[in-house]
């Protein structure tokens, strides 16, 4: 259905979220390398169907593989965010945080700096357009087999330089525990001393632990984080540091990470007191909007419409814009109560 409240979603990743006809439209350009003949072979090599077909969660992440192809130059990625904004603008967001990382998009010769400003003028055109969705960018680092310390030590680098100028934070994605997550811990400890906002990926397909030790180097929200219902005492340090998670319950099914929507914890987490809040993930990949996942929440997970304006509301309290502007989108949510 179509809810009529205004939606936020913190959890959102620009190469899972490309809207279909502006990648295959890319796809077919010169210079593009994506060997797809038709719009269908496109979307199988893209996306995840809605319902119906689950995939492991590296068999998920290959989906990136593919579209990062489509986002190596200025141009493509000023259309890509722009019409990634226009489209969830269309569907009632009000507020939105736009996650990438710039370390993916050098194949042909982009600096991380010079795909952070692109990505950032397609915020700019966009916010000229819609100005009813206010956008942020997370940085992401990434985990990875290979040696990228300095890639993301520029990352980093980068969203100092960019905080406050349409960068909103940082962020650790990847296969986690490919490899070992506490390898990671000097890009955030040092750089939460001096404030930098963090959301860090832990606790979806890897140990419970995780999200605990990432509360540890100072994150403000944990990426996905709802393995931590399978360790009482990881799950108290979540309620005791108020630290909100980002739960994105599709994304979960396809990378069987939890078995079901109805075995989904994330209901029993805001129940027990987490500031549980709800997003899509890759908009895109798994072929769903956040209307799609409170549909799922209401009808299969357990959640009430009252528990979905509540998770919104969570989401602008944990969001990274300023403080002061919170109140204002709070009260409009306040609205929906029933």
């Amino acid at each position: 259905m179509k809810y009529p409240f205004p939606k936020v979603d913190l959890h959102f990743h620009l190469d899972g979220s490309i809207v279909p006809e502006v990648g295959w439209k890319i796809a077919q350009e010169p210079g593009v390398d994506l060997d797809v003949k038709t719009y269908e072979d496109y979307l199988k090599i893209t996306t995840v169907p809605a319902t119906g077909v689950e995939v492991d969660v590296f068999e998920y992440l290959a989906k990136f593989d593919n579209i990062v192809k489509l986002m190596q130059t200025r141009e493509h990625l000023i259309e890509i965010t722009y019409s990634t904004i226009k489209r969830a603008c269309e569907e009632g967001l009000f507020y939105l945080e736009i996650r990438f990382a710039p370390q993916k998009h050098m194949e042909k010769g982009m600096t991380q700096k010079e795909a952070v400003e692109a990505v950032l003028e397609g915020i700019r055109q966009a916010a000229v357009d819609f100005p009813m969705i206010r956008v942020g960018l997370i940085l992401c680092c990434m985990l990875s087999f290979d040696d990228n310390r300095a890639e993301n030590e520029e990352t980093v680098r980068l969203t100092e330089e960019y905080l406050g100028k349409g960068v909103v934070g940082v962020d650790l994605a990847g296969g986690e525990d490919s490899v070992p997550m506490e390898n990671y811990d000097y890009l955030f400890t040092d750089y939460h001393k001096k404030g930098l906002p963090m959301t860090i990926h832990a606790g979806d397909n890897g140990k419970p632990t995780n999200v605990a030790m990432v509360i540890d180097w100072g994150a403000n929200r944990v990426g996905h984080g709802k393995h931590c219902w399978y360790d009482k005492e990881v799950l108290q340090k979540v309620i005791d540091t108020k630290t909100p998670i980002e739960v994105c319950l599709t994304s979960n099914i396809h990378c069987k990470t939890e078995p079901s929507y109805e075995e989904h914890p994330a209901k029993k987490l805001l129940d027990a007191g987490v500031k549980v809040t709800l997003n899509t993930d890759n908009q895109s990949i798994s072929n769903i909007n956040l209307d799609f996942e409170y549909d799922r929440a209401l009808e299969r997970v357990g959640f009430t419409y009252n528990d979905l304006i509540q998770m919104n509301i969570n989401s602008i309290e944990a969001s990274f814009m300023p403080e002061e502007d919170k109140p204002m989108y709070i009260a409009e949510l306040r609205k929906y109560f029933k």
